[in-house]
């Protein structure tokens, strides 16, 4: 119960860290009068991969830090993870970002109501589509999911060797590929706490002058990440195994 109560806090404090920095950067460059206002995708991408990695530094060496309940799925999925942990690692991660949510709403708090556009708003809680077209959206974030999960478990791969300081790093750097490349159609959820959670935050708190949550889009940052992290770990599985048959 020990080892379970650990990892629960541990994801917790992780994906706390994840949404802050996270949704903290959208915010500072979507609302009104903020100094980072209008600074761009390059931040926006920037700030995403720096949390993640903070996040698997100050975490990762007391769960894993998957700080992601599509990381937690798909190891489930491959036999990495006990069902029963994985309740464990998901709770911490939903109430993670309940909090990170939180947070980002407590630290902009002067600028909510300095800014008109409730899409603005809303966009620095969860994602929405740059075009509204849900197979393609649910596609996209099938394909980037399963981007993340080849690249950290390549990463952990005993044959890169990237274990300590490094590997935190490779994949906020991975995280920020996937934001550059493929984070344009959709925003890059590729985490379903890291959406559907703050998505829950931001009906439920007081953020002024903003609009409904769109919950008709909810279920593709949930369903396509969950899909695509099983995809992308099974095919390294495979991919390795047939490797190892070959001699590699």
């Amino acid at each position: 119960m020990e080892f379970m109560t650990s990892d629960f806090t541990a994801e917790l404090v992780g994906t706390m860290i994840l949404v802050l920095l996270g949704n903290g950067v959208v915010a500072g460059v979507l609302l009104r009068r903020s100094k980072s206002e209008n600074a761009g995708w390059i931040v926006v991408t920037t700030g995403w991969a720096l949390g993640v990695s903070m996040g698997i530094y100050v975490t990762g060496w007391i769960s894993g830090a998957h700080l992601n309940p599509a990381v937690t799925v798909a190891f489930v999925a491959v036999g990495d993870l006990s069902p029963g942990l994985a309740f464990s690692y998901i709770s911490g991660q939903v109430l993670g970002a309940a909090l990170g949510s939180l947070l980002v709403f407590l630290a902009y708090q002067p600028h909510w109501r300095e800014t008109d556009d409730a899409d603005a708003k809303l966009s620095c809680f969860c994602t929405m589509p740059a075009i509204r077209r849900p197979f393609f959206n649910f596609l996209t974030e099938v394909i980037g999911t399963a981007m993340l999960l080849l690249g950290v478990l390549g990463i952990a791969d005993r044959h890169n060797g990237l274990t300590g300081g490094m590997a935190p790093l490779a994949v906020g750097l991975l995280v920020l590929g996937i934001g550059l490349s493929l984070g344009g159609p959709t925003g890059y959820a590729i985490n379903p706490a890291r959406d559907f959670v703050p998505r829950v935050m931001h009906a439920l708190l007081p953020v002024p002058g903003k609009r409904d949550a769109d919950w008709a889009y909810s279920w593709i940052p949930i369903a396509g990440p969950l899909l695509g992290g099983i995809l992308g770990a099974v095919f390294y599985k495979l991919f390795v195994a047939h490797l190892n048959a070959m001699g590699g």
